[in-house]
């Protein structure tokens, strides 16, 4: 395999990532896989048919934009759309597939998840898509997830399973645990019926606000900080 030192980090992540999957639940035996961009035309791919608890860094193969791949073991069978959503979302640094539960039961419907509830923006839009069917591995479930992926950060497949892409690996593994938790919920909004959907203008604003989520200096003009010593409790104060 190409690569030295500076590499192993990226190896031993996208590792411990398909461990995740597993111990999370996310996925089960061999299904699924994952990959991390080692530079514009190179990128990290979880091997075909390995457990992901025998998995260590040396088995991880390097994949090219343009087909070619270097390692000891073959790449996963799904590597054509890690390879073309790498060429079509250059903001793109990793990408999980999963198998999930409820997030594959909706896909096995043909459903996608809509604005049911306003955390389905985390995956970057007001809804998330289900791509058509198209057999694994094929060029054509490539293009379709490629396209349910625009303008989002997650999409199913229909009969298939779960994408979820990433500025990391954390992020696109967080992302898919999100997506199987709004699938789970949508699933039981379902079973009770009559689920209300959110307005486009609704989710156009949570976006915009998780544009700031989580960042310290968040502006709010009701919020103002006072310093990071803790005022005298008015309870105890004489």
């Amino acid at each position: 395999m190409t690569g030295g030192a500076a590499e192993e980090p990226l190896r031993l992540g996208l590792v411990a990532t398909c461990q995740k999957l597993t111990s999370s639940g996310l996925t089960h035996g061999t299904s699924g896989n994952v990959s991390v961009r080692r530079d514009h035309s190179h990128f990290f791919i979880s091997p075909s048919g390995m457990a992901y608890d025998a998995l260590v860094a040396q088995d991880i193969p390097l994949v090219g934009l343009d087909g070619c791949w270097y390692g000891l073991r073959r790449p996963s069978s799904e590597w054509r759309f890690h390879r073309d959503i790498y060429r079509a979302r250059s903001e793109a640094s990793a990408i999980v597939h999963t198998h999930s539960r409820h997030a594959t039961a909706l896909a096995c419907t043909g459903r996608g998840i809509p604005a049911f509830h306003y955390m389905v923006a985390a995956a970057g839009g007001a809804d998330i898509r289900c791509a058509p069917y198209h057999t694994f591995g094929s060029q054509a479930l490539s293009d379709a997830a490629v396209a349910a992926l625009e303008g989002r950060n997650a999409c199913l497949l229909a009969n298939h399973g779960v994408i979820t892409i990433g500025a990391d690996l954390a992020a696109a593994l967080s992302l898919a645990a999100e997506v199987e938790n709004l699938a789970a919920k949508y699933c039981t909004a379902l079973a009770i019926e009559q689920v209300q959907i959110l307005s486009d203008d609704e989710m156009q604003r949570v976006i915009e606000k998780f544009g700031t989520y989580g960042r310290q200096d968040a502006p709010d003009g009701e919020l103002s900080f006072n310093g990071s010593h803790l005022p005298v409790s008015s309870t105890t104060a004489r």
